[in-house]
């Protein structure tokens, strides 16, 4: 249901939600599903007189952000993980991979997110990316 409010074009009801998810769903699940999600700050509440608006805090790619960093966690041979990941990313991933990296002093720094499905915080992870001789990819330097 987070995702949803992604899309909302403001702070929305509870009844919003359901109509854009699932109009069959029950609004006390519905509640219930948001008052969860708020818990673990996936998205944020403000009483408006007798009820509650909702909106999303993050963008959609956060919420899978925050599940790969909780895979990442658990993964004993994080730099054999990332290498896998990054070993063959299409020409625009590459460039987005590149762009964000950049030089390591103009990196931004960390910042904790809420936890995934009850699992640990986030962390940031630092990879660097070359070039091979054979013109393939290869990360290293997991930090």
């Amino acid at each position: 249901m987070p995702a949803a409010l992604v899309g909302a074009p403001g702070p929305v009801t509870a009844g919003w939600v359901r109509e854009q998810v699932d109009p069959a769903l029950a609004c006390t699940t519905v509640v219930t599903t948001l008052t969860r999600s708020h818990g673990r700050q996936v998205v944020v509440r403000r009483r408006e007189g007798r009820s509650s608006v909702w909106g999303a805090v993050v963008d959609a790619a956060g919420p899978a952000a925050r599940c790969m960093h909780q895979v990442l966690d658990e993964e004993s041979d994080r730099g054999a993980l990332l290498s896998r990941f990054v070993a063959e990313p299409s020409p625009d991933e590459e460039r987005s991979l590149r762009l964000r990296l950049g030089p390591p002093q103009a990196r931004a720094p960390a910042v904790d997110g809420p936890p995934c499905r009850g699992g640990p915080r986030t962390r940031l992870v630092e990879v660097d990316i070359w070039e091979t001789a054979s013109g393939g990819r290869a990360a290293g330097s997991v930090r």
